[in-house]
């Protein structure tokens, strides 16, 4: 096959295509309503078409692709979020991704799109009951997916309906990319094959991925220069980091948990918590043997690009140059997909098809 194609629903700041474009996939449209990430996604995919609200989208009218990504807002599925599931405002607009999928599939007679991804937070697999995910993969097979025997949703899985083979994997950042992210993401990634059985492959297989650039602009230095520059600066002492779990030592305070209040407090080597759009994320750092002169400080933006995996100072600037708030780059951020684990996958789909 030449010239794989892809579409991005819910597409915030390009991860998907960021990850397909780099094995040989072509991003073709998008669809976002955030201010912030449209004008990201428009300086480093200037010839993306977009499609403004996923509501007002109909699948049959536009470019028929062979991928389409998404990862669907998780506010009603979230583990810290009011959990009103797949029913609520924002996670219910799973509905109308699955509806362009349909849409799609109808105008090109069972052609496009070949494969659909979609990616969301652990608690999916809990809420209303644990039967949200049962519903998701019903939307997938239409067909009727039995409850597991246990009542639980296992971390990884398969089934199959009405010639659509969808597999589930959880992912978590920390263990993905070269070298490997230091922050703890857990999430569910879903791969659905219309009409084949290569979900597995492309969602089990173990593979080597890729070494990418993490600068945007060739005239920076690589962070390896950086990093012997601040070696240098060290003068060899042994650094010492330990993030925090802000939103347990907010919770185990108010509790009065003590327990927990100190175990909120991280281990040196302990990975990052997992970055969140409306969570501060804020870390000690000492040299060993000067405790006393350590300080407590909240990671920059680029170091959260880092922790995802981005390209530094992806989300710097918009299409027009214009600077991009502090703010909306933590917001986009914590809403983002780790870069890694899209590149696995998207490795996969190129592989396969």
């Amino acid at each position: 096959m030449v010239g794989i194609t892809l579409g991005s629903l819910f597409d915030g700041i390009g991860v998907f295509p960021l990850a397909g474009s780099r094995y040989g996939i072509i991003p073709t449209w998008a669809s976002e309503v955030e201010k912030a990430p449209i004008s990201i996604t428009k300086r480093h995919f200037p010839n993306l078409l977009r499609l403004g609200d996923i509501t007002k989208v109909d699948g049959g009218k536009i470019p028929p692709v062979h991928i389409i990504t998404f990862g669907s807002p998780c506010q009603n599925l979230s583990n810290i979020g009011k959990r009103e599931g797949l029913a609520g405002s924002q996670s219910s607009l799973f509905y109308h991704a699955i509806r362009i999928i349909e849409e799609m599939r109808c105008a090109t007679n069972g052609t496009y799109p070949v494969i659909a991804v979609w990616e969301n937070v652990m608690g999916a697999f809990s809420s209303n009951n644990r039967l949200d995910f049962k519903a998701v993969l019903e939307s997938f097979t239409k067909t009727s997916v039995p409850m597991p025997a246990s009542g639980l949703w296992a971390n990884a899985g398969m089934v199959r309906g009405n010639d659509v083979d969808v597999c589930w994997r959880v992912l978590d950042a920390r263990y993905w990319g070269k070298p490997t992210l230091p922050q703890r993401r857990r999430r569910i990634f879903l791969v659905a094959d219309f009409g084949g059985t290569r979900a597995r492959e492309i969602l089990f297989k173990s593979r080597e991925l890729q070494s990418f650039s993490t600068t945007c602009d060739e005239s920076r230095p690589p962070s390896t220069a950086a990093s012997r520059v601040s070696s240098e600066k060290a003068r060899r002492k042994i650094p010492v980091v330990r993030p925090f779990q802000e939103r347990r030592m907010r919770s185990t305070a108010k509790d009065k948990n003590k327990s927990g209040f100190i175990g909120s407090f991280g281990r040196t080597n302990d990975p990052f918590p997992t970055l969140l759009a409306g969570s501060v994320n804020i870390f000690s750092f000492w040299y060993e043997g000067k405790e006393k002169e350590g300080y407590i400080r909240q990671l920059t933006p680029l170091e959260c690009e880092r922790l995802m995996g981005l390209p530094e100072g992806w989300t710097a600037f918009g299409n027009k140059d214009e600077a991009i708030s502090d703010y909306a780059r933590y917001k986009a951020i914590g809403n983002a997909i780790a870069v890694p684990c899209a590149e696995y996958i998207m490795a996969g789909i190129a592989e396969n098809l």
